[in-house]
């Protein structure tokens, strides 16, 4: 389904405007917020989509996360497979983030997410 046939689907969905119809559109977006809900994980996807990179690096990237909330993130985005860890056989142990396909899926999502956030900064704020 192409993005136009999807928004066909969704207006076509609220016209109905059921109780199971909200139901129908709710699960999948609570889903959603339940996998990248909190303040980091959308900041580390960011970051990540940029190359793979070292637990430091993406702490710098992003910028007042502790290493242990660090740490637990990435382990969740990892079981929810939107990132993959690899260690190295090196010594020390080299490890590295990398972005996958289906954390890639999410690329059209958070570009729109930025513009909108561009047009809610400059209506709130004033500036961009």
């Amino acid at each position: 389904m192409d993005q136009q046939e999807t928004r066909d689907h969704h207006c076509e969905e609220m016209a109905e405007k059921t109780p199971e119809t909200c139901a129908r559109m709710m699960l999948p977006v609570k889903d959603a917020l339940e996998v990248l809900s909190g303040k980091w994980k959308l900041p580390i996807i960011v970051s990540l989509t940029l190359g793979t990179k070292r637990f430091r690096q993406i702490a710098r990237d992003i910028g007042g996360i502790t290493d242990k909330m660090l740490s637990k993130e990435l382990k969740e985005l990892e079981e929810h497979q939107l990132i993959k860890r690899t260690v190295h056989d090196t010594f020390p142990p080299k490890v590295e983030y990398e972005i996958t396909e289906h954390g890639e899926s999410l690329s059209d999502m958070i570009k729109e997410l930025r513009e909108w956030g561009l047009k809610h900064r400059e209506r709130i704020m004033g500036n961009p």
